[in-house]
């Protein structure tokens, strides 16, 4: 999906956003919330941020691809 994304932006390649952009959509119908979860009123959209935002993702420079 990566791919696909990067083609509709109009690049070749994939970059770290790209993957920001459509993990969402496509992982959260697969994730089961625990009874944690639940108890704290997390959504299946919350895990993901919260698993993106503690990624680091590594810096790149669009020209220098």
């Amino acid at each position: 999906m990566g791919k696909a994304y990067a083609a509709m932006e109009g690049r070749d390649f994939v970059t770290p956003d790209d993957i920001q952009q459509i993990a969402v959509p496509i992982l959260a119908h697969r994730v089961t919330l625990s009874g944690e979860a639940r108890i704290a009123k997390k959504t299946e959209t919350d895990l993901i941020y919260d698993i993106l935002e503690g990624v680091a993702v590594p810096p790149y420079e669009e020209n220098l691809l």
